[in-house]
C-alpha cells in the first residue's frame, strides 16, 4: 500500500523528470514500477532467468548521488534492514549517467587483501572498475554518512524505482539534483572470494541489453 509519504516522494520524482533528461536510460526502465514490495510479485511479473543461478537470494541495491558529486552504492537484504555494504565510488554521477545511457553497466570491486580474516564484503579497501576501466580506489564505510541515512530513510518503502529525490535546498543548489536508481539484485556466491549481484530487470524482455551488474572479488595470488 502506498503511504502518503511515498506518494509525495513519487510525485516529486515525476515532477522532476523534466529537469532530468540526462538521467534517461536505466531510469526509464522503472517508470512503470515505482514500488514492488514482494519478491514473489517480482518473480510473477518478470519470470525466471533463462539460466539457473547458483542461489535464489535477492538483495536491494541503491545507486545514488548528487549530479556534481560522486555515486554511492548501498546493498541491503531489505529496504528496512541495515546495509551490508556501503561505499562511495570514485565515479562522478554525471559520468555514471552516461554509462547508464549506453546500456549495461558493469561495476567490479577487487580487494588485494590476500588473507581471509574478514568475510568478503567486510574488506575495506577496493579497486573499482566501471565497464572494464579502472576508476580508482574506494574504502567501504563502517557507518552510513548523513546523506546515505537520508536516502535510506526516504526509500524505506520502495523496492524499486529511479528518479530525483528531494534534497536539502542548500545541497541541491551547490551539488545539483539528488538522483537514484534502486532495484532488486540476484545475489550469486561463486566462492568465499567472489560474489556477484545481477539486477533483476523489470523490462527484461524489451531491453535485455540494459541493466547493472556488480561483482566483488578478493584477488588470490598464484604460486610463484
Amino acid at each position: 500500500m502506498e503511504t502518503p509519504g511515498l506518494l509525495s516522494l513519487l510525485k516529486h520524482s515525476v515532477s522532476s523528470d523534466k529537469r532530468s533528461k540526462s538521467a534517461g536510460g536505466l531510469f526509464r526502465m522503472f517508470k512503470l514500477f515505482p514500488q514492488l514490495n514482494s519478491g514473489c510479485k517480482m518473480v510473477a511479473l518478470l519470470g525466471r532467468p533463462k539460466k539457473a543461478l547458483l542461489t535464489n537470494k535477492a538483495t536491494i541495491g541503491t545507486l545514488f548521488g548528487y549530479r556534481k558529486g560522486r555515486v554511492s552504492l548501498i546493498i541491503q537484504e531489505d529496504p528496512k534492514c541495515a546495509p551490508m555494504f556501503i561505499i562511495e565510488l570514485p565515479v562522478h554521477t554525471s559520468l555514471f549517467h552516461k554509462e547508464i545511457d549506453s546500456g549495461l553497466v558493469r561495476i567490479a570491486f577487487e580487494s588485494e587483501n590476500k588473507t581471509h580474516k574478514k568475510k568478503l564484503l567486510e574488506e575495506f579497501v577496493w579497486a573499482v572498475y566501471c565497464n572494464g576501466r579502472k576508476a580508482g580506489y574506494s574504502i567501504r564505510r563502517k557507518q552510513a554518512s548523513d546523506d546515505e541515512l537520508y536516502v535510506m530513510q526516504l526509500l524505506q518503502g520502495v523496492s524499486m524505482g529511479a528518479g530525483v529525490l528531494p534534497s536539502p535546498s542548500e545541497k541541491e543548489s551547490m551539488e545539483g539534483e539528488l538522483t537514484y536508481v534502486r532495484a532488486r539484485f540476484e545475489r550469486v556466491t561463486g566462492s568465499k572470494d567472489s560474489e556477484a549481484f545481477h539486477m533483476i530487470n523489470p523490462d527484461d524482455m524489451a531491453r535485455p541489453e540494459m541493466g547493472c551488474t556488480c561483482s566483488v572479488a578478493r584477488l588470490i595470488s598464484s604460486p610463484s
